[in-house]
């Protein structure tokens, strides 16, 4: 998967969305997610939103049995809202606000979701980056004030102080 992303090339894009969708493995979802935003087609922003939002099955035998489900493994969602981020397209806007806002989500996490939203520039993101600025972790407080200098230079608002914190 990771190969097929160096090539840059758009015909392993409907494989790599499969593979990020079915495999079994999140080592290779998660490189199957790399290469989507190393080849950077817009095709690919559905199936990498879904995994950023994705619910998958708990492992364990109890866990199968009562059907459990728990959040993509972090990794695949961060290599998810980065590769959203690379492609630039507005579609992935609401999912990558979803991992912002969503406090339960990895820091790594709602970082590049962060992140994603400042590359793609689309100012509905902008309520949800301000409301990050005041987040406890001072470095996705730090990435929500950059985004929304991307976005709008002349209304970003900067962070507040780690000491205030």
């Amino acid at each position: 998967a990771y190969a097929l992303g160096l090539t840059r090339s758009t015909s392993g894009v409907d494989e790599l969305t499969v593979a990020l969708a079915r495999d079994k493995e999140a080592g290779v979802r998660g490189a199957a997610a790399v290469a989507l935003g190393q080849i950077g087609d817009a095709r690919a922003v559905p199936a990498l939103s879904a995994a950023l939002g994705r619910r998958v099955g708990a492992s364990g035998i109890l866990n199968r049995v009562t059907l459990r489900q728990t959040e993509e493994n972090d990794f695949v969602r961060r290599a998810a809202a980065i590769s959203l981020g690379q492609i630039k397209s507005r579609e992935g806007v609401a999912a990558l606000v979803a991992a912002l806002t969503n406090e339960r989500a990895g820091d790594d996490v709602r970082r590049e979701a962060a992140r994603a939203l400042g590359l793609i520039g689309d100012a509905s993101a902008a309520p949800a980056l301000r409301a990050a600025l005041t987040a406890r972790d001072p470095y996705l407080s730090e990435i929500a004030s950059e985004a929304l200098r991307r976005i709008d230079p002349n209304h970003a608002t900067q962070p507040m102080p780690k000491a205030s914190r």
